[in-house]
């Protein structure tokens, strides 16, 4: 066999499959989220086991799986496991993988945001990949610094608010840290992440510009994969299950 032909040979590769929690009450209530941990609604949690039972539909099986820290992804996790009916997993849970941090605009109303900033400037806080939200004071006790679960991870988590971009630099540096290196050795990895953050990863995976990422959208409760080979490359770009 030539070496053209070997080339032409498809690659083994391990699956990653990425999804964004199912929905959670501050969803249901248009509330900006960031890192303030509502849990899942009914729906959400029967969303989750919807997105389960695909993926036993599909054969999929697990050999770990990464949350965020927050109460919404755990919940989604819990839901999906139980409905594929699959062996307990060793679970990480990952600051990098939170969402983006909403800044002083957690727990604020979308609606009322937009009535009082207009939709331009609504937008560009929501959607926009440089726009950094209005950011949060050190002693406002949404800060990550005066929470007990990031205090102890020291300055690298004390965001007072993200662009996207400062997401996707995060969340780049959790794929090269942890997600590439399981997928190299073979090991297939569920990841249970936030709308924001699973933007920031696609436009860094799939090369995205800021203005298509601007426009990309990631519905909660639905799955999508990408294909690793064991050189680290990715094999096409995303794809829903």
């Amino acid at each position: 066999m030539n070496p053209k032909e070997i080339a032409r040979m498809p690659q083994a590769t391990t699956p990653i499959v990425l999804l964004r929690h199912a929905q959670s009450e501050w969803n249901l209530a248009q509330r900006f989220t960031g890192w303030a941990n509502p849990g899942l609604t009914e729906a959400g949690r029967l969303e989750a086991r919807a997105a389960g039972e695909r993926l036993a539909e599909l054969g999929y099986r697990f050999d770990a799986a990464a949350c965020s820290l927050l109460q919404r992804t755990h919940e989604t996790l819990g839901e999906l496991l139980i409905a594929m009916d699959h062996e307990p997993l060793p679970v990480r849970a990952e600051w990098r993988i939170n969402e983006r941090h909403y800044g002083a605009l957690e727990g604020l109303s979308k609606p009322e945001m937009m009535t009082r900033y207009g939709a331009e400037q609504f937008q560009r806080w929501r959607r926009g990949y440089r726009e950094r939200p209005p950011l949060l004071a050190e002693d406002d006790p949404r800060h990550p610094r005066n929470r007990e679960e990031y205090r102890s991870l020291g300055p690298e988590a004390w965001t007072a608010g993200e662009s996207l971009a400062d997401t996707e630099r995060r969340i780049a540096r959790w794929w090269q840290e942890t997600a590439l290196p399981a997928a190299r050795a073979g090991k297939r990895l569920l990841v249970v992440s936030h709308g924001n953050t699973l933007r920031a990863l696609i436009k860094h995976l799939d090369r995205l510009s800021p203005s298509q990422v601007e426009a990309l959208e990631v519905p909660t409760g639905r799955p999508l994969a990408y294909q690793v080979g064991a050189d680290g490359r990715l094999h096409g770009g995303h794809r829903y299950l």
